[in-house]
């Protein structure tokens, strides 16, 4: 509880790690092949909502793991749900469907994380500035990155004809590691009208705060 804020351990070898320091020796994982179970025991779920997370899911928060898309998404609906529905985090297959029935600009902020192969980054768009900023740790996916054109059709589709013009993009932000709890934690302050005051040094603490906030679906007050 002390290392992640919660009783469930990232990996096995946490777990064996704590008992052999308890008991001063060493302990190893041993298969039965003789157990008789009544009825199948359920794998542990996170459930929220749409969302669902394994202990696999919640994996990718150890060491330096990439994120995969479950828990970039999951995460996603929680800033939603804290910034009561102002803000708009879109799914990270955003870009495989363009398409929504959400009224994006009756928003004040749009959060898109952006999955280039590798890499994530992340996208945002002030609807009452039309401005687009793109935080990532590359500086190179502004070119890839086709959300100025989505608005454009999805302002005249919806006859929003004042936000067809006036857009400033301004990329913004670079980091060598981690970048997709870099992109949540953009995410997160952004939405919450936070000062993005973190650096390297603090992702595995806030690593460790996300997974407790999956497990718990909510976000918790920083300290």
């Amino acid at each position: 509880y002390r290392m992640y804020g919660c009783f469930i351990p990232l990996q096995k070898r946490d777990v064996l790690r704590h008992l052999e320091r308890k008991f001063h020796t060493d302990f190893k994982v041993i298969k039965s092949q003789t157990v008789i179970v009544q009825k199948p025991v359920p794998s542990f779920q996170v459930v929220y909502k749409k969302h669902t997370l394994t202990l696999d899911d919640l994996s990718t928060l150890a060491d330096q793991n990439w994120l995969n898309d479950q828990v970039i998404n999951m995460y996603g609906e929680l800033i939603l749900e804290s910034s009561h529905h102002q803000v708009h985090f879109l799914n990270s297959f955003f870009h495989r469907q363009l398409m929504t029935k959400v009224d994006l600009f009756s928003k004040s902020l749009l959060l898109v994380p952006i999955h280039l192969e590798v890499h994530w980054c992340l996208v945002t768009a002030d609807i009452e500035k039309k401005k687009i900023c793109l935080y990532d740790s590359q500086g190179n996916a502004l070119q890839k990155v086709n959300i100025l054109k989505y608005l454009m059709t999805e302002a005249k589709e919806k006859q929003h004809t004042d936000f067809e013009s006036g857009w400033e993009i301004i990329p913004q932000q670079t980091n060598e590691n981690d970048c997709g709890v870099f992109i949540l934690e953009y995410s997160r302050c952004l939405a919450l009208a936070k000062p993005l005051q973190f650096s390297q040094r603090d992702i595995p603490k806030i690593r460790k705060r996300i997974y407790k906030e999956l497990c718990d679906c909510k976000l918790h007050e920083q300290p």
